[in-house]
């Protein structure tokens, strides 16, 4: 079976959780109700077998779809040879429940609709119990129970039971939409009511609108921006602050290989990252939601930071492999939990210092409880920035001296030393300063290869990191440094697959503990567009920028890599980490721009 290429995925959200619909009107994945729970739909990795929740007119000739104004209410367009039908989905906001809500309209002539309703509790494993129930106002549902979770089904007309699954096929006419609601609960509460869906859905659609108007952007990329600055929204817990990476689990980096991982966490630096991007289009509160949970969250022993922890800052995040789920196109295994979670990555708090610094720099106020943590977390750092690690790539293979951790964590004793001088605040800021100059000589003595011409990935190494590029972004090195600039060219030369799109790193070269290759990576790759405009080839970067913003699919969603040759999208989707870095790479771009206009300005008139 081939499955639905990822591209062809929209993404639905209401703050909590989140669902991938395909252009034919399966919701393939939804976990409920939070991010991180058990899928009820889970045929992204499997069959329909695992679950889904399709809503289709058939013999469609062309179908095409948008998100309605700058929101996540979906709207698909059905066009046939006997008529035209439309169906808008979405996932309500702030009304405090767990809703999917689709309507179905012909806008003329006759279609013919296919309606199919499969629940599989589990990630696909649990068939639940099924019967027929009416809700506290008479309305007759179906309702799926297995263990904690109950899913309730209401529209007109339900899907009659088939074959373990609940199926309807019939013709309609042009005339108002149907409606119909998919609710979760706890299996011990009671059936709950049914909301008007039209006034949700307008509600929601007006709600995401006023989000994304309070960034003013107006740039050439403003449809790529927005619709990124959104994304990481959508990707941020409402209740917690906490951001995630991704919404699903296992989609591959390698087709058919074991490159597949749980995405469905706060990855600290992720998320830090996400907050810089959010700050410089004017988005603080969600800089202070992200502040308090980072507080919860690492509450405690400085040395048991870890580099990621769930949506509610819980920290056990065990790795299984689901036997069950033959994966997306056969990857295996199909994994929830991350490993990863266990690591040692040193560059971790370079991302979070540096986000909190720019925070700051922003107006957001240190209280007496985050400056401290902070003071703590920086201490620790200084005794252990010199110990190998697993680096930016979560490798599992050897730990190694990664030069780029050594730079974030350089990084992370600036913004230590930058908040006591610029800021104010309180702090051992001699050692500091003297930890900061050590790191720094230590990374140009045994990071640089100075007959090579670059920064290597690791001490000793020969082979370079598309990671390297951040150095500018957080000023170990200016943009015009003679040893920044061989490194980038060493990145484009060694790891660039054609203009634009690079590879983090070459997996044959370097000892990750997996089999397989994989694709170029798309926040990689923005840092390249991000790189050469700092370095002053706006014209470079613009050019890298059209190429990665052209991968969008027609919704403006990334992936995390990009296979070229099978021109597709590859590995968990959408991505934080590519759209965040889209939009800091159009903010270091328009920033070029700027210093070009202004130093023509300057330029002498010749006669």
């Amino acid at each position: 079976m081939v499955p639905t290429p990822i591209a062809d995925y929209a993404v639905l959200g209401d703050g909590r959780t989140a669902a991938l619909v395909s252009r034919t009107g399966s919701v393939d994945w939804l976990c409920l109700p939070h991010f991180d729970s058990q899928a009820c739909f889970a045929a992204l990795l499997g069959t329909p077998e695992h679950g889904r929740w399709l809503l289709t007119v058939r013999d469609a000739t062309r179908i095409t779809r948008r998100y309605q104004d700058d929101s996540f209410v979906l709207e698909t367009t059905y066009e046939t040879p006997t008529g035209t039908a439309v169906v808008v989905d979405a996932m309500p906001l702030a009304d405090d429940r767990a809703d999917l809500v689709r309507t179905l309209q012909v806008l003329s002539g006759t279609v013919t609709v296919e309606h199919e309703w499969v629940v599989r509790f589990g990630y696909g494993k649990i068939e639940p119990w099924v019967n027929r129930v009416r809700d506290p106002h008479g309305i007759p549902a179906i309702r799926a129970i297995a263990g904690p979770d109950a899913l309730l089904l209401r529209g007109d007309p339900l899907p009659r039971a088939e074959d373990h699954r609940h199926r309807d096929v019939f013709e309609l006419g042009a005339g108002p939409p149907l409606e119909f609601g998919l609710t979760w609960t706890a299996s011990w509460d009671p059936v709950p009511a049914r909301l008007p869906i039209g006034e949700r859905l307008e509600a929601t659609r007006i709600r995401w609108a006023q989000w994304a108007r309070a960034s003013d952007y107006e740039g050439p990329y403003r449809d790529a921006v927005v619709r990124s600055l959104l994304v990481l929204r959508l990707l941020t817990d409402a209740r917690t602050g906490g951001i995630i990476a991704a919404p699903t689990t296992s989609l591959p980096e390698d087709f058919g290989g074991e490159r597949n991982w749980d995405y469905r966490f706060v990855w600290l630096r992720d998320a830090a990252l996400t907050l810089e991007a959010l700050l410089e289009h004017g988005y603080r509160a969600e800089a202070t939601d992200w502040r308090d949970w980072l507080l919860r969250a690492v509450a405690g022993d400085a040395s048991d930071l870890q580099v990621m922890y769930g949506t509610d800052g819980r920290r056990e995040l065990p790795e299984v492999e689901l036997d069950h789920l033959p994966g997306y196109a056969g990857s295996r295994p199909v994994r929830v939990g991350n490993a990863a979670v266990d690591q040692i990555q040193l560059d971790v708090l370079g991302e979070v210092m540096t986000a909190l610094h720019l925070a700051r720099s922003c107006g957001l106020e240190d209280t007496p409880d985050t400056w401290a943590l902070q003071r703590l977390l920086v201490d620790d750092l200084t005794r252990t920035w010199h110990h190998a690690d697993r680096g930016i790539w979560e490798v599992r293979g050897e730990p190694r001296h990664f030069t780029h951790s050594k730079i974030m964590a350089w990084a992370a004793v600036d913004r230590a030393v930058r908040a006591v001088e610029e800021h104010g605040l309180t702090g051992p800021v001699e050692r500091w300063r003297r930890v900061r100059e050590e790191i720094h000589a230590d990374v140009l003595e045994h990071g640089y290869d100075a007959e090579l011409g670059t920064f290597v990935q690791y001490y000793g190494g020969t082979n370079t990191d598309a990671a390297l590029l951040q150095m500018v972004q957080v000023g170990f090195l200016p943009p015009d440094d003679e040893r920044f600039l061989g490194t980038l060219a060493a990145i484009r030369a060694e790891l660039e697959v054609e203009e634009g799109l690079v590879h983090r790193y070459l997996p044959a070269e370097t000892d990750d503990g997996l089999e397989g290759d994989e694709h170029p990576f798309l926040a990689c790759s923005f840092w390249l567009a991000d790189a050469l405009a700092r370095c002053g080839d706006v014209d470079g970067a613009t050019r890298v920028l059209d190429r990665l913003t052209g991968l969008r699919n027609d919704l403006g969603l990334l992936s995390e890599e990009y296979d070229v040759h099978g021109e597709r999208m590859a590995g968990n989707f959408p991505q934080a980490l590519s759209h965040l870095a889209l939009v800091r790479a159009v903010h270091s771009h328009d920033l070029a721009v700027e210093r070009e206009r202004r130093a023509a300005r300057r330029a002498p008139v010749r006669s």
